[in-house]
């Protein structure tokens, strides 16, 4: 089992960019298929500590680096924007920034990605696997 992350607004659609999403919901996934865990939330309506600190130097990377380390059980985040030093951070830390096109809904990209676990995974989520797999944190 591996845990996911979800940058919404709403809990059932992915809607938002890493860094101002203010909420993530959480699910773990394996072959036997997927259930939530929990909404880490990061403030009211958005991020405010690190959207307020933008163009702030360290101030600002401190709070993304905070931010990331509360998602860091998450071997994978959906997000509809995320710049490149945070992604860079997420990599760092073994965890998988995919960003979507358009608002999609968790759920179909929880079906979808519990088919690829089924068939033949692409290397990025073999690798979230096995990277994954008994470090689960609670």
């Amino acid at each position: 089992m591996i845990r996911v992350a979800f940058a919404t607004t709403d809990g059932s659609m992915i809607n938002e960019h890493f860094g101002r999403s203010a909420m993530f919901s959480i699910y773990e996934i394996g072959p036997d298929g997927y259930d939530f865990v929990e909404t880490r939330v990061f403030g009211s309506g958005s991020d405010k500590r690190v959207e307020d600190t933008k163009g702030m130097g360290q101030l600002h990377d401190e709070a993304v680096q905070d931010k990331v380390e509360s998602l860091s059980d998450c071997k994978i985040l959906y997000v509809t924007e995320i710049g490149g030093p945070s992604a860079a951070r997420l990599v760092s830390h073994n965890m998988m920034p995919v960003k979507v096109k358009s608002e999609v809904k968790i759920d179909d990209i929880l079906k979808e990605l519990l088919e690829r676990i089924k068939s033949s995974p692409p290397p990025w989520l073999r690798k979230a696997l096995q990277t994954g797999s008994g470090d689960s944190q609670p």
